[in-house]
């Protein structure tokens, strides 16, 4: 039951599969380098036999040595050879020229490939490691897998995401190859790619892309058979992973189970439904918002591209907002590694001149640069045809309202004509069947769906809770029924209506009375979890009246108004919200980082749809809208961000009834999951889960704390402390649930039914604080930043309810504070629970440090460690005696200090020295016996090599050497055994050898 217990079992999965399993010690290479070049070698020669082998090590240099000065820029230099391959050219005896185009993977043929999975590799680098599981394919180590004891409760998958780490500065080379990163504790696993943070390591939850498997239990096993088998493997590294470059920094990326499973759906669904062999209709790709929709369609815009039965296809990105069509451009831009070059239309004419070409490629276009052109002999009366190539793809970004235009001049019947045999396929995070609009029989079925309720129980998004706020309109009666019935899509044709409803939600007071609200219930929020909001308005006008309302308040934040501008026909007074587009970029960045001062963006149209800003966690709507353009906006607040744990939609106008259609509809396309949950549903939860924690607390009364004094808040702090440490049962219960409440109460702490318990909160906070401190020591485990925040300033703040990180210094607390003035607090009564944790702490941290000095001591300490927790939470032991035996097995510790220093031993000497002193009785040494130590554990030392553990050779000139040192020292009929001890401490303190220290 052990870390090598979860390698194991992935190894026997890997080979169930056809991976050849090999130990790393057998692999034929040089430890400073990663690559198995015979292997690599031996792979080009099968596959490529015509090439000459000069030639062929020409392809192995390219494909071991890589440009850049750091590992980001090398692993993206070797990706795309792997992925692209390198051309290789050389000439015969008679001076003919050939070249080659050569790979060092066949993806074609998956079991022409050679797969091992070597586990323990050992690498020497700037220090040398060992990692648990390498997957090599053609020699190459394209997978790293690192692994924890499933069994040890305090180990996790973030372990061994420090590991890789660790690994990425230790030993760079790897990652010069690596392509995927594995990390996995049995019960979890997850993948990513090596350079990212731990948040974006994600399961894999299906194995052929139907059914998902959400069971923790089988992450492994899942990940391993989804991903894993040798087609889906070499599909993934060809296809799905890709570099981006944000102005020289590398960022590397991959796909998702529900991207690669989605796409590469469509791919198949593009082969067999493009025209001329189908009727064009590709399919629509169902993917909820904040779900990674463009990351998705440059994947799928590679793979179109680099299929050869489509012979170059020009890729045609259309969208229908100009916005949109720069966010998505961008994003493709930052993909070239993936799509290549990418073209932006900026006019009709420039639009019609690209498709009017031969050449593939991808082309952004918005949808309304479909229109009739004016002529000078009058307007167009029909589109013109551009191209009646069959190798033509559009791909409609979120494929609603626009696309169903068939009417004359519609857009979408415009493209038709001026594409004729295109096909077409659409991307959507939100189905439409509003009134003659059939998504399916635009685009075609449905290839895949990822919904809002699978997207958060995976974490790709966070849950969104809905607050009603209503500040009443003041606007007459047929206006109300009139709004109601207005479609999304036709505010313009029915100004009227839209002016009212616009004057009537920017009246000066109703405006104040807005703004009053909003910068309180925004105080309230950051004060548990720290994060930024949008305002969403009616109207340019209203927005700037928001902005000066706010302002006006005091303690406001920094707020800007962000809409586009017309400086011959807007107000003068709007000149401080005017912006040049560099300008507007550099708002936009300082709003997407979290610790800029710019807390809050008022918006009317702008950044309502395709912007991502993760540290967004709050969206107070003041503006009507309807459908598709509800669902898109509210999304700016589901995106994942540390530790946020929701979005909220605070609603000043009255949305809740299309919100509700809107649900209507998508549950009724087929999708699970509601876009917003009731805030009341969450206020219900967090009442209910301080109830429970309150009563795992012993249900105190905060006004009886009150009225004690200092002295008494301390002794019912303690007391408190002390039995929520009771066992591990009861203190793992109460920091589960805690944790849960803290996440409530920031999700809620802006609603006045949360605030008369916010005092009660912060004091639990306060207490949890101290436990942590006690059972897990402070350190990188919980070195992040934590956005969620504590009621602190809600508790008493004058009365310092636990003094007991003060009493203890948890802060330093180790083996050195086990002297006489800590064993005298120790031994006073009262908290004996705590100190009994405390003790378990101090002997559990000194005992692993020792383990390898010492094995067969510190494992009859840590036996009788067991032993005596066990008996004191039996109640067969009472706290004074199990304190007292504790006490002394932390002596233990300091004797073993002084031994070594008062017998002249180095640290690492002792055990060999305990070992033979056990038997001095019958060893003939004239001299101490500390010298045939010295003589014992140096022959030991000499005779170390790389894995010597695993080689009998090696084992035997250390068994031969140690018996030399012993012969004629120790009676024949005793030297075995004492020779086997030897020998098993010797394997237990230098096993690790070179690494050890």
């Amino acid at each position: 039951m052990q870390e090598l217990t979860v390698q194991k079992a992935a190894i026997e999965w890997l080979q169930s599969l056809g991976y050849t399993n090999q130990e790393g010690n057998s692999l034929t290479r040089d430890l400073k380098k990663v690559v198995l070049e015979e292997s690599l070698l031996n792979f080009l020669k099968r596959t490529y036999p015509d090439v000459p082998s000069t030639a062929l090590h020409e392809a192995l240099s390219a494909f071991t040595q890589h440009e850049g000065m750091d590992v980001d820029h090398r692993n993206q230099d070797f990706h795309r050879k792997m992925t692209q391959g390198v051309s290789i050219s050389w000439k015969d005896a008679q001076g003919k020229e050939y070249a080659k185009h050569i790979y060092p993977l066949n993806y074609e043929e998956p079991e022409a490939n050679e797969f091992i999975c070597a586990d323990e590799v050992t690498i020497i680098g700037k220090n040398t490691r060992r990692t648990d599981l390498l997957i090599y394919i053609n020699g190459l180590p394209l997978v790293v897998f690192e692994f924890k004891n499933m069994f040890d409760a305090e180990v996790g998958v973030d372990n061994a995401h420090r590991q890789i780490g660790h690994y990425l500065q230790d030993i760079p080379q790897l990652f010069d190859y690596n392509a995927i990163t594995i990390l996995s504790d049995g019960r979890e696993a997850l993948h990513g790619m090596y350079g990212a943070s731990f948040k974006w390591f994600t399961p894999w939850k299906s194995l052929y892309g139907e059914e998902i498997v959400n069971k923790a239990e089988l992450q492994l096993e899942t990940l391993l058979k989804g991903l894993f088998p040798k087609a889906t493997l070499l599909n993934y590294l060809k296809n799905f992973i890709f570099h981006e470059d944000h102005n020289g920094k590398i960022i590397k990326k991959g796909a998702k189970y529900h991207q690669y499973w989605g796409i590469t759906k469509a791919a198949q669904s593009a082969l067999k439904n493009v025209k001329p062999l189908g009727d064009g209709r590709l399919g629509v790709i169902w993917h909820t918002q904040g779900s990674g929709k463009s990351i998705s369609m440059a994947i799928l815009t590679g793979i179109l591209r680099s299929l050869p039965q489509l012979k170059n296809p020009t890729i045609v990105i259309q969208v229908d907002r100009s916005d949109l069509d720069q966010q998505l451009y961008e994003n493709f831009v930052l993909c070239k590694d993936l799509v290549g070059e990418v073209q932006h239309a900026e006019t009709t004419d420039e639009l019609r001149t690209l498709l009017s070409t031969d050449g593939g490629g991808v082309i952004f276009t918005t949808i309304e640069k479909f229109r009739l052109k004016e002529l000078e002999e009058g307007k167009e009366v029909s589109h013109p045809v551009l191209s009646e190539r069959y190798n033509l793809i559009v791909m409609a970004d979120e494929a609603h309202r626009t696309q169903y235009g068939f009417k004359d001049g519609g857009f979408a019947q415009n493209i038709r004509i001026a594409l004729p045999n295109a096909s077409f396929i659409g991307f959507t995070g939100t189905p439409v069947d509003s009134k003659g609009a059939d998504t399916e029989l635009v685009f075609g079925d449905t290839i895949h769906t990822y919904d809002i309720k699978q997207a958060v129980e995976d974490g790709a998004t966070v849950p969104i809770y809905y607050e009603p706020k209503m500040v009443p309109l003041n606007i007459k009666a047929e206006y109300a029924k009139e709004l109601e019935a207005i479609e999304e899509g036709e505010e313009d044709d029915v100004k009227g209506v839209w002016a009212a409803v616009e004057d009537a939600a920017g009246a000066e007071d109703r405006v104040n009375t807005v703004a009053n609200d909003i910068l309180t219930h925004f105080k309230a929020r950051i004060a548990s979890l720290d994060g930024k909001a949008m305002v969403v308005c009616m109207s340019r006008r209203n927005c700037v009246k928001m902005y000066d309302a706010l302002t006006a308040l005091p303690d406001c934040p920094e707020v800007a108004v962000i809409m586009t501008s017309n400086i011959g026909k807007d107000p003068e007074a709007w000149n401080p919200h005017v912006r040049t587009k560099d300008s507007m970029e550099a708002i936009k960045k300082r709003f997407r980082t979290p610790e800029d001062p710019l807390k809050m963006v008022i918006v009317r149209d702008m950044w309502l749809t395709g912007f991502d800003a993760p540290c967004v966690h709050t969206m107070y709507v003041d503006k009507i809208m309807k459908g598709h353009n509800l669902m898109q906006a509210i999304a700016r607040v589901n995106r994942v961000f540390e530790d946020k744990p929701n979005g909220l939609v605070v609603d000043f106008i009255g949305i809740s009834g299309f919100l509700a259609e809107a649900t209507k509809k998508y549950t009724g396309s087929g999708g699970a999951g509601k876009p917003t949950v009731d805030i009341d549903a969450a206020v219900e939860l967090c009442l209910e889960q301080f109830e429970k924690v309150k009563d795992l607390c012993g249900d105190f009364d905060l006004e009886e704390i009150k009225a004690m004094s200092d002295a008494e808040q301390l002794s019912w702090s303690n007391s408190l402390v002390d039995k929520l440490l009771k066992s591990d049962t009861v203190t793992d219960e109460f920091l589960r649930e805690e944790k849960k409440l803290s996440e409530l109460v920031a999700m809620t702490n802006s609603d006045k039914r949360i605030w008369p318990i916010q005092e009660e909160v912060g004091m639990i906070q306060k207490i949890r604080d101290v436990i942590r401190k006690i059972k897990y020591p402070p350190g990188a485990r919980r070195a992040k930043n934590d956005r969620i925040k504590d009621l602190i300033s809600k508790s008493l703040e004058s009365h310092k309810i636990v003094d007991l990180a003060a009493m203890y210094d948890l802060d330093k607390i180790d083996i050195s504070i086990i002297d006489d003035s800590f064993q005298a607090i120790v031994k006073e009564k009262g908290g004996e629970n705590i100190k009994i944790e405390l003790l378990r702490r101090i002997i559990n941290d000194e005992i692993k440090v020792r383990m390898v000095k010492n094995i067969k001591k510190m494992t009859s300490l840590k036996e009788e460690l067991e032993k005596v927790l066990g008996n004191y939470h039996k109640n067969s032991l009472d706290s004074i005696a199990a304190i007292k035996h504790l006490i002394d097995i932390a002596n233990e510790f300091k004797n073993d200090d002084k031994r070594t220093k008062e017998l002249g031993l180095s640290e690492d000497e002792l055990a060999f020295y305990d070992l033979l002193s056990a038997n001095q009785s019958i060893i003939n040494e004239a001299g101490p016996i500390q010298d045939l130590v010295h003589g014992v554990v140096a022959s030991v030392k000499k005779n170390l090599q790389l894995d010597w553990t695993k080689k009998e050779d090696a084992k035997a000139a250390i068994r031969l050497a140690v018996k030399k040192e012993l012969k004629g020292k120790v009676p024949f009929s005793a030297l075995d055994k004492i020779l086997q001890e030897v020998i098993e401490q010797a394997e237990g303190q230098y096993k690790d050898w070179p690494m050890m220290g």
